[in-house]
């Protein structure tokens, strides 16, 4: 059973996985795993400015990258002014 890996950048940090997940090969449930993440992610680091991009790079376990998620948060006033 192939082992990945699901390194995250959380907008400020990456955090490298290096215990992995044994999955059956199936690269449909890689992808939903690495895509499930992000919001989860971003509850927790949402940031203080109006900005930000949170990223999940899923590697084999030759080390190659294969898959990228990555969401984006953006925030902003729309038709006048803050304040």
């Amino acid at each position: 059973m192939p082992r990945f890996y699901f390194d995250v950048f959380d907008g400020e940090t990456t955090t490298v996985d290096r215990i992995g997940l044994d999955l059956d090969n199936d690269l449909e449930q890689v992808r939903d795993l690495a895509i499930d993440a992000l919001p989860d992610i971003a509850r927790e680091k949402l940031p203080n400015g109006d900005r930000a991009e949170f990223t999940v790079t899923v590697r084999d376990e030759a080390g190659f990258d294969i898959f990228r998620a990555i969401l984006s948060f953006r925030a902003e006033w729309i038709g006048r002014t803050k304040g």
